[in-house]
């Protein structure tokens, strides 16, 4: 599997790191009608982007998160384990459970950094080097706000052609989410230096810092 492969391995088959059509830009942000008032509660939300590593390694570094918890959405719990998923045959995508504190980064601000940094929205059915359905982008919003926020985010940036190619991204809603292996969890904290990480995952974080200064954590 890819994610196995070394550094001297990606180059000799002329892989390049992670390089999506919106990695170097801040995207527009969303309308000021979508953003909503702070309830005070913690909420919930769920992304896929493709290799959940790269994904929870950037919302962990998101300033008001307050979890990332890499698994699966999209599929039945009978299917909700890594070998399975692989197959591309379950309907799950590699997933992000999101826990954040509305009162400093709202489920809009979120998305932006989605579709800033986290995952090229355009890509179908794969994120860079990974391909299948389950590295599809898709959003799986947990309510009728979310799901709401989403499709109107997805029509702006549409309209503003913000990219050169048409938004792949799903909207997903009601699906349940199942935690993935806990060897799975916290991949990117722990292994630094592992290859994969190295090429495709560190670039996103590092944008991030870089992209979004004030939204970022250590």
């Amino acid at each position: 599997m890819f994610r196995f492969t070394t550094i001297a391995a990606l180059l000799l088959a002329g892989t390049t790191p992670f390089a999506s059509a919106n990695a170097e830009q801040a995207i527009k942000a969303p309308a000021p009608a979508m953003i909503e008032p702070a309830t005070g509660r913690r909420e919930t939300a769920i992304f896929a982007g493709g290799c959940f590593w790269g994904v929870e390694g950037v919302f962990s570094h998101v300033k008001g998160v307050i979890s990332a918890t890499s698994g699966y959405a999209g599929g039945k719990a009978s299917t909700a384990n890594y070998e399975t998923v692989s197959t591309g045959t379950t309907g799950h995508a590699e997933s992000v459970r999101v826990v954040f504190d509305p009162a400093q980064v709202n489920y809009a601000d979120l998305l932006r950094i989605y579709f800033s940094v986290v995952a090229d929205p355009t890509q179908v059915n794969r994120q860079g080097p990974d391909t299948g359905t389950q590295y599809r982008s898709a959003l799986f919003p947990l309510s009728p706000s979310q799901e709401k926020v989403a499709r109107a985010y997805i029509a702006q940036l549409s309209a503003a052609h913000v990219y050169a190619r048409p938004i792949a991204t799903r909207i997903e809603p009601r699906r349940a989410f199942f935690p993935a292996e806990a060897h799975h969890q916290d991949f990117m904290a722990r292994n630094p230096t592992y290859p994969y990480i190295v090429v495709n995952d560190r670039p996103k974080v590092e944008a991030l810092k870089r992209i979004f200064p004030m939204s970022w954590k250590a």
